[in-house]
């Protein structure tokens, strides 16, 4: 095995800048259009798409997982998630776009999934799942990666967003801090896992025998 291809892995893991910054802001910032795009459908449709979103425990509602985190309660909704997902978005890409499409994943399904489990009887929708598991994705993959320099930019995403890990506790009327809890759990097992695949590509384990 080429030994590049070996460290590649590892080396992607404790990144703290993108290895294409330019492509990934732009597939962040396309993201967060289609969002907008999205709302607007949404607002020409009377908001008929708010009913659309992870609905707790039905289960001829399971395709729903796949789009809820698109859909949002309102403009007001959509700008308050933009600009936090513009930025954790971007930073957690550093690993590149292939494991950033795959932490996005985690992050994703944990977050629906969780909805879907314990969530309170409603419609759950919006980004903010994803924000919250980028946020904590970001916190705790330095510690995982044992990168210094991530661990540094844990620090100043938490002096930054650290407040808003308060949405993860109930209480707040209107707000599914089930997807936020979900979402920044989601984010912590993307992180191990990252870690995890880096170490493991990076130590080769014994040579295949045919028989």
């Amino acid at each position: 095995m080429d030994p590049t291809q070996v460290q590649a892995p590892k080396q992607l893991s404790k990144r703290i800048v993108p290895p294409k910054p330019l492509l990934s802001a732009a597939v962040v910032v396309g993201f967060v259009a289609l969002l907008f795009v999205i709302e607007g459908v949404d607002t020409a449709l009377g908001h008929s798409l708010d009913d659309d979103g992870v609905i707790p425990r039905e289960f001829g509602e399971w395709d729903n997982l796949i789009w809820y985190p698109l859909l949002h309660a309102g403009w007001s909704h959509l700008t308050g998630n933009a600009v936090p997902l513009l930025v954790l978005g971007f930073l957690a890409t550093s690993g590149g776009l292939k494991q950033f499409a795959q932490v996005t994943a985690v992050i994703w399904l944990a977050s629906g999934l969780g909805i879907w489990l314990v969530g309170s009887p409603a419609s759950h929708i919006g980004a903010s799942g994803l924000i919250f598991g980028y946020l904590s994705f970001l916190l705790v993959r330095g510690i995982f990666a044992r990168a210094p320099w991530q661990i540094v930019v844990a620090v100043l995403v938490f002096v930054a967003y650290g407040w808003a890990l308060w949405g993860v506790l109930p209480g707040q009327p209107g707000v599914s801090w089930e997807g936020h809890l979900f979402g920044a759990v989601g984010g912590v097992l993307a992180a191990w896992g990252v870690a995890r695949d880096a170490r493991r590509v990076a130590t080769p384990g014994p040579a295949s025998l045919p028989m």
